[in-house]
């Protein structure tokens, strides 16, 4: 598996790709930053290996803490933290959720120490309103975000593969169930082979044993 620098810089030399790309098929300046920011964000410090202790874990600083209830939730290197789309969505939807409650909260101390009434109708009705109105910056966002967690995820799989071919030879690309069936047939060949032999000396014997007592 790469290091934290390899992944470091595997993201900030794919940036330049990522932007162009961006540009030329949307020729809008303000969505492609989004997808840049998304990037850069989601391969430094919102990316898969936030389910362990690693660098990009420790560059939340005095926030990371937050990320202790996802980290025993989750196996390292599972299909919910380092899965397409599915790993992306399921931490912004972790992190909206903190910070759902956080503003609550602060909200309700607001309320209560000067007096100042919200309407929790209307404070919804913004947040919908803001999504709906804001939807294709908040998709570029997550699209940026997700091709900087894919490129962390690619490159562990690519360096897990690669080290397997190293180790076992193109015997590790092959399924295992084709490999246990070519050891099964190649044995019942054996066994078979073994059988026939057996009785080809048994009907010798039993040939030379009758010889034996004719004469």
């Amino acid at each position: 598996m790469p290091s934290g620098r390899t992944h470091d810089s595997i993201t900030l030399y794919a940036l330049p790709f990522v932007a162009g790309v961006t540009f030329w098929q949307t020729r809008s300046s303000n969505v492609t930053l989004l997808v840049s920011g998304g990037f850069l964000f989601g391969g430094l410090m919102f990316g898969p290996d936030l389910d362990i202790y690693s660098i990009q874990y420790q560059r939340w600083g005095f926030l990371r803490w937050i990320w202790l209830p996802y980290q025993k939730s989750l196996r390292h290197r599972s299909f919910l933290s380092h899965g397409p789309i599915i790993g992306t969505t399921l931490r912004v939807l972790y992190l909206s959720c903190l910070l759902a409650i956080v503003t609550i909260f602060v909200l309700a101390i607001a309320e209560k120490l000067w007096n100042i009434a919200f309407i929790w109708q209307n404070v919804g009705g913004t947040v919908k309103r803001s999504l709906t109105s804001y939807s294709t910056e908040f998709l570029a966002l997550f699209l940026g975000m997700e091709l900087g967690a894919m490129s962390h995820s690619l490159s562990d799989w690519g360096g897990s593969a690669y080290k397997r071919v190293k180790k076992q030879g193109i015997r590790a690309l092959l399924p295992s169930g084709k490999i246990k069936k070519r050891k099964s047939t190649k044995t019942g060949r054996r066994v078979t082979g073994a059988k026939t032999r057996r009785r080809g000396d048994v009907g010798t014997r039993g040939t030379r044993g009758q010889g034996d007592k004719g004469e």
